[in-house]
């Protein structure tokens, strides 16, 4: 069942690139702009998370954290995060368990994993979320959505 305008963030564990355990509930007091991706080193989600680095500053000025999800390991996020110089936080969800409590449906006829970002408010209630396979379209998305939120 995908996450619907209004639902709560849901509760989950996942591992970080240090493979650390890593809670949602960790990140008190901010709004959470979450994107699935389909697979580290590739060329598109390359560009989504350099676009997110690029712009991690107006996230944080916005009073945001941002987080990326995808189904590698945390050996690979390691290396991804290392070689890009990534300033937030990856998550691997091998089992899908986040795809599944998130509702992330494939994308490219079910051939790749989908592309998918989620805002939460400060209450961790959904306030946006955005399905492309676009990977640059993401990040002016979530951004906007944070500014119409902080009116």
């Amino acid at each position: 069942m995908a996450l619907e305008i209004g639902d709560k963030l849901p509760r989950l564990t996942l591992k970080d690139q240090d493979g650390e355990n890593y809670h949602f509930s960790r990140v008190e007091d901010k709004a959470l702009v979450i994107f699935f991706y389909p697979k580290d080193f590739t060329p598109g989600c390359t560009k989504q998370a350099c676009g997110f680095r690029d712009s991690y500053e107006e996230f944080q000025d916005l009073g945001a954290e941002v987080i990326g999800i995808s189904t590698d390991n945390e050996n690979s996020h390691k290396k991804f995060a290392t070689k890009l110089r990534l300033p937030f936080v990856l998550l691997a969800d091998k089992e899908k368990r986040a795809r599944e409590a998130f509702g992330v449906k494939a994308g490219m006829l079910g051939l790749l994993p989908g592309r998918e970002t989620f805002v939460f408010d400060r209450d961790k209630k959904l306030i946006h979320r955005f399905n492309n396979m676009g990977a640059s379209k993401h990040i002016p998305e979530a951004l906007n959505a944070l500014k119409k939120a902080a009116k």
